[in-house]
């Protein structure tokens, strides 16, 4: 959108709106874990969103190499980050590396609870956070589904289709089920309350938002490198959910034996 010499990217302002509201979320559910301080959610999130956002551009770039750096691509597209790519993948992995060291460095100086339970209170906010950036793919017109003529479907300009399907006109918002599903595991991870073990609501979030989004990958029709047919975000889904529904389990366990 330009505004007079300005221009206005949305899809930067749905990141920096859901990054907002994580924040204030996480510090209103981390002071119920007995982080009475304040700030400290804020403070670990001036090293976790900067590691975040670079780790889900890395992932978008490395998992879709031909768009930067295959015969119709420019290298330089890779840094505008307002023009969408985010790989959650990579955003919640390096996101939460900067997270634990920073976390770890407010611990030297004051008495916080465990990292788990730092994890556990951000939860639901980077579930908000996700789903008002999707919010940022309408304004973009990306990451639509394949076609469809249900009641809810999305007009796609003919300029953002490409030729495979320039004869059909809607398709499915797919990342408008992303940000529905997002928004119900957040009111379910709110509504559980307290783990019993620290690290259980992280993991619970993690492995529920990766059922899902395996199941909406399958709908997804934007380029994507594949592994044996499946796109490669389907195999990683799978994987990641599996690994975190076994922690999930395995972290109750460890508490029920204490």
């Amino acid at each position: 959108m330009e505004l007079g010499p300005f221009t206005i990217h949305f899809y930067a302002l749905c990141i920096i709106a859901g990054i907002v509201i994580a924040i204030w979320l996480g510090d209103k559910r981390f002071k119920t874990y007995g982080g009475n301080l304040e700030n400290v959610v804020a403070d670990v999130a001036i090293w976790a969103v900067p590691f975040g956002i670079i780790g889900g551009r890395l992932y978008h770039v490395i998992s879709s190499p031909g768009d930067y750096f295959g015969k119709n691509g420019n290298p330089v597209d890779a840094i505008k980050i307002w023009q969408g790519g985010l790989g959650i993948w990579g955003a919640i992995s390096l996101g939460a590396v900067a997270a634990y060291f920073a976390y770890k460095n407010q611990q030297k100086k004051k008495d916080l609870p465990s990292f788990g339970n730092f994890l556990d209170a951000l939860a639901p906010g980077i579930l908000l956070a996700q789903a008002i950036g999707r919010l940022g793919n309408w304004f973009n017109g990306e990451l639509f589904g394949r076609p469809t003529e249900l009641p809810w479907a999305l007009e796609i300009p003919k300029t953002l289709r490409s030729i495979e399907y320039a004869s059909f006109e809607t398709f499915h918002p797919t990342f408008l089920y992303e940000l529905i599903w997002c928004v119900l595991i957040a009111v379910v991870l709110i509504k559980r309350g307290k783990p019993s073990a620290p690290g259980q609501v992280f993991s619970l979030y993690v492995g529920l938002y990766s059922i899902g989004r395996l199941f909406i990958e399958t709908i997804r029709i934007d380029e994507a490198n594949t592994i044996a047919g499946l796109r490669v975000n389907v195999w990683i889904s799978a994987i990641v959910a599996i690994i975190a529904i076994l922690n999930y389990l395995r972290l109750g366990r460890t508490s029920a034996k204490i």
